[in-house]
């Protein structure tokens, strides 16, 4: 891979898209008995994952500026010197021309639609608004990112499920713990931006009660599969396990001022979703073969 292919790459934010691009997956595989479509499934997950690279993209076009300032983001392309605005601007805008031809013409218009309105949420009504509007930019802004497992439902069938709106309500809750646990570790560089980060303008220990609050509605609205029928006991007792965990993280976070403790809560965050979603996808097949 050349550099510059490297560094296109880079802009798509391959780690992020990933998860995104499973949770969209694992939407899809939940919301038929068998298998989905063959078309759905490859073109609706390549044009979710072309989607997602474009508001990448279009993120790193906007926050040029706070990305030159911050330690975590100054070495990216833009802010770097290693890519222009119009080639960022082109490489975006070509992303999502494709992701939109791909889902109108192979998947259906309703999955093209909620993907361009996920897109414009999180690429212009956060980066450019939310963000540096208030401190709960991430939990109003989360509706964007909440959205991968309801367009994969959708590019299934062609319609909005309620189950698909509880993969939502899982995402959209786990947000906001996920997210300001990061924003603790980084509070210095989003207060050198300007960035109304929740611990930037309430505080350490302000912003841990949250997490911990929203860990505990988590913890309610992850048992909601089970509840509805949707999943079974081994999902329940999957996600039993992710959500002691979760919580310990939270009330250590509480308790202890390990400069250590916010990236480790962090990164249990984006092991826990990963897992859940493989709990209800094990759950959901183990169900087919039971039949």
């Amino acid at each position: 891979m050349t550099a510059t292919a490297q560094q296109y790459l880079q802009l798509c934010k391959p780690k992020v898209v990933y998860l995104i691009v499973f949770t969209a997956v694992v939407g899809m595989l939940l919301a038929v008995p068998g298998w989905p479509p063959l078309n759905a499934l490859v073109f609706g997950t390549l044009g979710i994952g072309l989607a997602a690279s474009s508001a990448a993209a279009i993120n790193h076009l906007l926050d040029q500026r706070i990305d030159a300032v911050m330690a975590r983001t100054r070495n990216r392309p833009l802010p770097s010197g290693q890519l222009g605005i119009s080639q960022v601007l082109i490489f975006a805008l070509v992303l999502g021309t494709l992701s939109m031809v791909m889902l109108v013409v192979w998947v259906n218009t309703l999955t093209a639609v909620l993907t361009f309105l996920s897109l414009i949420g999180y690429a212009i009504i956060y980066t450019v608004w939310l963000k540096r509007a208030t401190p709960q930019n991430i939990v109003i802004g989360g509706a964007a990112g909440a959205a991968p497992p309801v367009l994969g439902w959708t590019a299934v069938t062609a319609s909005i499920d309620p189950n698909a709106l509880i993969l939502f309500l899982i995402i959209y809750v786990w947000t906001p713990p996920h997210f300001w646990a990061l924003a603790i570790h980084r509070r210095d560089d989003y207060a050198a931006v300007d960035i109304p980060m929740l611990p930037v303008t309430h505080g350490l220990r302000f912003t841990r009660w949250h997490i911990l609050f929203y860990t505990i509605l988590l913890v309610i609205v992850t048992t909601l599969p089970y509840l509805t029928g949707m999943s079974g006991l081994l999902y329940l007792a999957g996600v039993t396990v992710l959500n002691l965990g979760f919580l310990w993280y939270a009330l250590r976070l509480l308790q202890d001022n390990d400069d250590r403790l916010p990236m480790q809560t962090f990164g249990y965050s984006i092991i826990y979703l990963m897992v859940l979603f493989v709990f209800l996808l094990s759950d959901h097949f183990l169900q087919m073969i039971l039949r």
